[in-house]
């Protein structure tokens, strides 16, 4: 098995080719469409190097694997599906987080809560083959209900539940986030592998302007994780999680990200003027009255 790593610097994201260089078998796990929030504009430059890796390399793509619906950046999952064909996966419970955010967004009654926009949903326990990839699904919730980590071999792909232990975990203040869960998925799941097993990231914030990096350990995460150690109690987890989440301004491109995420990353439908429309409600999070002062 080898990885090959595509870095996003806008959005901090790590994407990841998985393949056996052998039988040329692969997966992909959370790829980047590009988007300019100042002009609403979209390109695949990321997602394009991504597939030029893989046609590169003559590589067979079985599965587009997404860790949760990124609330950062919008997924690149349709135009590599659409170039190299494979099933755009997610976890089962991205039906709670399609129902919290269809209300949220105003999506209507055509917008379907049931997950049916991917290809395939998965559960906690299950197994993907990829030929002869074996990746296994671990249900980590917490910064979101929907989140999973990927386990390949002896590599965890964990999006954003486990970070760089210079940077410690994933946000939990998203809707339906919980820290309390997040600490269920690292110490009661994650912690439990081997510490020789091996770490990849789903995004690098890159503290204190260090080098890009993206690879660990168990072991060096239980031992220096930040934020959650193998000896730090719920307690404390939740306390220190809950007032650093109240401190973090919304993610830049969160309202476009998750409204394109939870339909697998299409694009809206174009309207009758033949464009198309994202919903952005105004003053979600600070509700105001009709002259827009804040409540």
């Amino acid at each position: 098995m080898q990885i090959e790593t595509f870095y996003h610097p806008q959005t901090f994201t790590v994407t990841y080719v998985v393949y056996d260089p052998t039988t040329k078998d692969a997966v992909v796990i959370d790829p980047v469409l590009d988007y300019d929030p100042k002009a609403s504009q979209t390109n695949t430059t990321s997602a394009r190097q991504v597939k030029d890796f893989i046609t590169g390399r003559s590589l067979n793509l079985h599965y587009i694997l997404e860790t949760h619906a990124h609330a950062d950046h919008l997924s690149g999952s349709q135009y590599l599906k659409r170039e190299l064909g494979g099933q755009v996966v997610i976890s089962e419970n991205i039906k709670v987080v399609q129902e919290t955010f269809k209300q949220v967004f105003n999506l209507g009654d055509g917008f379907s809560t049931d997950g049916s926009q991917f290809d395939r949903l998965v559960k906690d326990g299950e197994s993907l083959q990829a030929g002869s990839l074996s990746v296994g699904v671990i249900a980590t919730p917490g910064h979101t209900p929907a989140c999973v980590t990927f386990e390949i071999g002896d590599a965890l792909f964990t999006g954003d539940a486990l970070f760089m232990p210079d940077f410690g975990t994933g946000r939990c203040d998203f809707p339906r986030g919980s820290a309390e869960d997040l600490y269920d998925s690292v110490h009661g799941k994650l912690y439990q592998k081997p510490d020789a097993t091996r770490v990849f990231v789903g995004h690098d914030y890159q503290p204190g302007n260090r080098a890009l990096a993206y690879e660990t350990t168990i072991g060096a995460s239980k031992r220096s994780n930040l934020q959650l150690r193998a000896d730090t109690t719920k307690e404390e987890f939740v306390k220190f999680r809950s007032a650093r989440d109240a401190t973090l301004a919304a993610p830049a491109l969160l309202l476009q990200s998750v409204q394109i995420n939870i339909d697998a990353g299409r694009m809206p439908t174009p309207a009758g003027n033949e464009k198309r429309y994202i919903n952005l409600p105004i003053n979600l999070f600070k509700p105001t009255d009709e002259v827009g002062e804040i409540k």
